[in-house]
């Protein structure tokens, strides 16, 4: 536990979190916008190929409307929080202290899993934030939309806990990326736009291949870290999509391996 509150002292007393809260807090705002603007298409009349309107006409229905509108934030929140736990793990070479720490600290494996431990806390916070604005501001727009608050139905609650789950193993994948790019500035660089245009390029991808070679590419599309933890926080089976649980399953996936590879990596490097 010292190791963990050291590591969260670290983060505190840095202004790097609050750099990034004032960061999040206009893009939480663009994608509740964006999610309320998508629920007012009318069904069907989307201009979406055939293959995607059965998609589009479940996701505008209640249920789903509301689970997206719950779980508001997450593409731009979990981004925050996958630099943010890189930078726990990156600011140490950036500020020189890694020596001083594993000198401190001589079982690395230790250091390490407090890092992942603190990484974790920073996730929930995130979520924790992002969910008290949803819940304040997204039964306003259901009952706009005359949807009702739908606050009972289990999904949503569903939703928000895989939500919660999403944002942990974001941030055990931005500890094991910053154990792998250990520059400040590249890890941020990097991991930015692999998030951005790479979670757009490589979706393109699966597009095309689906559309001129097998329509079976398009479930394949759950490979994406970030369709992986958007498919888990559906209300619904939507057509065409694996289960939820797939995504989780990715996702877990890529959280353990970035995990283990982190924890290998630290204990086997050399420290200058």
């Amino acid at each position: 536990m010292n190791l963990v509150r050291a590591e969260l002292f670290k983060i505190r007393t840095t202004s790097l979190w609050w750099i990034m809260g004032l960061i999040l807090i206009p893009l939480y705002a663009a994608s509740l916008l964006l999610n309320w603007a998508s629920a007012t298409v009318p069904a069907g009349e989307t201009g979406a190929p055939d293959s995607q309107q059965a998609q589009i006409d479940a996701a505008l229905q209640p249920i789903n409307v509301a689970t997206n509108l719950y779980t508001s934030g997450q593409f731009m929140g979990v981004l925050i929080v996958l630099l943010l736990c890189a930078i726990i793990v990156t600011s140490e070479f950036f500020h020189l202290t890694a020596t001083t720490t594993f000198l401190v600290t001589p079982r690395r494996e230790a250091v390490i899993l407090a890092k992942f431990a603190a990484a974790i806390v920073v996730g929930l916070v995130v979520w924790a934030l992002t969910t008290l604005f949803n819940l304040v501001f997204a039964p306003i727009i259901l009952s706009a939309l005359d949807f009702g608050v739908q606050l009972g139905e289990p999904a949503v609650w569903r939703a928000i806990g895989l939500n919660a789950l999403a944002f942990v193993l974001w941030a055990v994948l931005g500890v094991g990326a910053g154990v792998l790019i250990r520059s400040q500035i590249a890890a941020t660089l990097t991991l930015a736009i692999l998030y951005t245009v790479g979670t757009s390029a490589v979706g393109l991808v699966f597009y095309l291949l689906s559309e001129h070679v097998a329509r079976w590419f398009e479930k394949l599309q759950v490979l994406i870290p970030t369709a992986a933890s958007q498919l888990m926080i559906s209300g619904t089976e939507l057509p065409g999509n694996p289960p939820r649980w797939v995504g989780a399953v990715v996702l877990i996936g890529y959280a353990v391996v970035a995990g283990g590879l982190g924890t290998l990596i630290t204990k086997k490097r050399d420290i200058t």
